[in-house]
């Protein structure tokens, strides 16, 4: 642009003209009208009566708009305004030097046809390869970035947390506003309309959908966040009647609402008020079902369930501690064993990484052989991190979980019933992640996942009460529960 400027002032002085302003200097293209420097000049030569010339580095510059720049360019003549070029030599006030001067804007049009045209296919090639073109979409880093590059896209770590966002919606269809406080939690403020729009975008599960293939859908090269299954049932959450659970004084009254679903059918257990008597119920949501239980009883219920995954002593704390860490361990020991091998491994890469670049600081390679494998080694260092960061086990958090199980475990029925809805909901989920099935004909829960922890704690505080009855022969010989010879110090279940 500064060549430019300086064209126009070196062509200016030659014609012995006066320069009384500059508009440009920005990377507006010139293949709109509605350029904000363009209007603006149009604007200044309007106001000023003094104006005769108009110098531009060429008549491309001018207009790319073909027909339509030889039109404002010829209403600036009317007004005893004449364009000039710096670069291009005519008389625009003849008629051949006006033709010349036209056929300019018309093969700046033609041109800029030509380049779209190479960059849309461009672009529509990259993206039947199976590469993103646009900007890096929210929760990625770009590993590969750079004009004309094939990009790299990788989770970040604001990924992580927009991936739990989004099983927060697959799996519970909690509110917009709701989830956007989980990753707020942690530093990440995201608002419910964006969060309405990434859970539309087919990216995050691996697809990529573009207006410039229409009907095509594209597997994607990049590293999906979230399965294709939980994005369509997303899509049918969004695209349904169900709006998510947003909190309102019935929920209070309802907290099982939507975590309850029928043993029979899977469908979930909606809730609704009989004004008149101030009583709530819950009813299988399901068309025809005739399927309705007195909130208050149900209550009932679900507090008895939660006394079945309860300690009854705090006493019991230490040796159920012992127990269940060991536990967690010998299930885990093949993992953590990994991850140190994987640890392990991105030292190594990151010494690698250190020495080449040692090695091109020096001048013992070159640009184009430290680029190439500088990007190989980041991206293996990327993938061990990644898996280290899925499956990282730490002792302490093991610790800090199972200790604030146990000290939960104490209080669980009591905790839910005198906690305000979020708390309820969270403890619910927290114990039943997927929530739980009531049969309605029997009468009764089932209970389809638990957490570990707790299901832990609930087998072993049965074992507990067999064995004061004394019936130590009910208890399972085969389950990881049972302490395992040779552990120091050894479990009271061997």
């Amino acid at each position: 642009m500064e060549t430019q400027k300086t064209a126009c002032e070196s062509f200016a002085q030659r014609k012995g003209l006066n320069v009384s302003a500059f508009f440009g200097g920005t990377y507006e293209s010139a293949k709109s009208d509605e350029r904000k420097e363009f209007t603006k000049m149009l604007n200044y030569v309007k106001r000023k009566k003094d104006i005769s010339y108009i110098i531009v580095y060429s008549y491309e510059r001018f207009s790319r708009t073909g027909a339509n720049g030889a039109y404002i360019s010829d209403q600036l003549k009317k007004q005893g305004i004449v364009t000039l070029s710096a670069t291009q030599d005519l008389d625009p006030l003849s008629s051949s030097g006006n033709f010349q001067q036209n056929m300019f804007y018309m093969w700046g049009q033609f041109d800029n046809d030509q380049r779209r045209d190479k960059s849309v296919t461009g672009m529509q090639k990259k993206l039947r390869e199976g590469h993103r073109i646009w900007l890096t979409p929210f929760g990625y880093t770009n590993l590969n970035p750079g004009n004309g590059k094939t990009p790299h896209y990788v989770i970040n770590e604001q990924g992580k947390l927009l991936k739990n966002a989004f099983l927060l919606k697959a799996n519970h269809n909690m509110a917009h506003t709701e989830i956007a406080q989980k990753p707020k939690e942690k530093g990440l403020h995201i608002t419910d309309k964006k969060l309405s729009k990434y859970f539309r975008n087919p990216f995050y599960c691996g697809i990529i959908i573009n207006s410039l293939l229409p009907g095509e859908v594209i597997e994607g090269k990049h590293e999906a966040m979230i399965p294709k299954e939980t994005f369509l049932r997303i899509h049918n959450l969004l695209n349904s009647r169900e709006e998510g659970v947003k909190y309102t004084l019935e929920d209070n009254n309802l907290p099982l609402k939507m975590f309850i679903r029928s043993a029979s059918c899977n469908t979930p257990y909606t809730g609704y008020v009989v004004r008149k008597k101030g009583l709530y119920y819950y009813k299988n949501r399901r068309k025809g079902s005739k399927e309705n239980k007195s909130a208050r009883i149900m209550h009932l219920q679900f507090k008895n369930l939660l006394i079945s995954f309860s300690l009854q002593d705090k006493n019991y704390i230490p040796p159920f501690k012992e127990i269940l860490t060991y536990t967690f361990l010998e299930m885990n020991k093949e993992l953590i064993a990994d991850m140190k091998r994987k640890e392990v491994e991105f030292k190594k890469i990151q010494t690698k990484l250190d020495r080449l670049e040692e090695r091109f600081v020096f001048d013992e390679i070159s640009k184009d052989q430290y680029d190439k494998f500088r990007h190989k080694l980041e991206s293996e260092k990327h993938e061990i991190e990644e898996l280290i960061g899925k499956n990282d086990f730490k002792s302490s958090n093991l610790e800090k979980s199972i200790d604030s199980a146990l000290q939960y475990s104490l209080n669980l029925p009591s905790l839910w019933e005198s906690g305000d809805i979020q708390t309820k909901r969270a403890l619910q989920y927290m114990i039943f992640p997927d929530g739980i099935l009531y049969d309605f004909k029997n009468d009764a829960f089932r209970t389809p996942r638990v957490n570990l922890i707790f299901d832990s704690i609930s087998l072993l505080s049965h074992n507990l009460e067999e064995i004061k009855k004394g019936n130590q022969h009910s208890l399972n010989e085969d389950s990881l529960l049972v302490g395992a010879k040779g552990f120091e110090p050894l479990t009271p279940w061997v």
